[in-house]
C-alpha cells in the first residue's frame, strides 16, 4: 500500500444518501481476480448508457471533473454488501479521499485497508463544498498528519480519524506489512518450536 500523508485534489460532489456497493461496482464486474482494473466500472449503471457510451446526465462524466480525486458524498456511503471491490474501484478510478457524514462500517474499514482516506464531517460542511464543486472546479487540500482539510477560500476544517488507521495510511502499512513489523518476534517464536 502506498503511504499517503497529504492529498490535494479536485472535488467531485455526489450528494446522494445510501449509495451502496452495488452502485459503486455492480456485481457483474466482480469476476476479476486482481485488485486493479475496476475503475472503469465505477458507478457503471450511472456513468454508462445501454449503448456502452458515457451518459451525459451523470456529472462525473463532465469534463470539469476529469481527474477528480476527492469524492464528496451523502450519508451512509458504501452500504450494502461487504465487497472489497467497491474501494478497489474508487481507488483505481483515481479517488484518494472520500468525505461523507457517515459510512457503512465494512466499507469504511475496507477502504482504509486499501489506502484511501475516509473523512466523516457534518453534512452542512459537505453540502457547502458540494455547492462550490457543482458551480465550478473546486479543490481541497487534505492533510492527514494535521487532520485538517483546507478549501480554496482558506477555510480549515478539522476531522477525526482513529490513530490506528492514521498510522497505517501515513506509513503505507497494509495488514501484511503490520505483521512483518513483528517479524523478529515471529522468528523467535518459530525457533522455539
Amino acid at each position: 500500500m502506498e503511504a499517503i500523508e497529504q492529498h490535494k485534489g479536485l472535488a467531485f460532489p455526489l450528494m446522494r444518501a445510501n449509495i451502496d456497493t452495488d452502485q459503486i461496482i455492480p456485481k457483474q464486474f466482480l469476476k476479476r481476480i486482481e485488485r486493479t482494473g475496476f475503475g472503469q466500472f465505477l458507478f457503471y449503471n450511472w456513468r454508462i448508457g445501454d449503448d456502452g457510451e458515457l451518459r451525459n446526465d451523470f456529472s462525473l462524466n463532465a469534463p470539469k471533473y476529469n481527474g477528480a480525486s476527492i469524492l464528496l458524498a451523502g450519508e451512509n456511503f458504501g452500504c450494502g454488501s461487504s465487497r472489497e471491490h467497491a474501494p478497489w474501484a474508487l481507488h483505481d478510478y483515481g479517488f484518494k479521499v472520500v468525505i461523507a457524514p457517515s459510512f457503512a462500517d465494512i466499507f469504511y474499514n475496507n477502504a482504509l485497508k486499501n489506502g484511501m482516506i475516509l473523512v466523516k464531517l457534518n453534512e452542512e460542511q459537505i453540502n457547502e463544498w458540494a455547492r462550490r464543486a457543482e458551480e465550478d472546479t473546486f479543490h481541497l487540500d487534505v492533510d492527514l498528519a494535521k487532520q485538517t482539510i483546507k478549501d480554496e477560500t482558506g477555510k480549515i476544517v478539522a476531522f477525526d480519524i482513529p490513530v490506528y488507521h492514521k498510522e497505517k495510511l501515513m506509513n503505507g502499512w497494509d495488514d501484511i506489512a503490520l505483521t512483518l513489523l513483528q517479524e523478529d518476534k515471529i522468528m523467535t517464536y518459530e525457533q522455539q518450536k
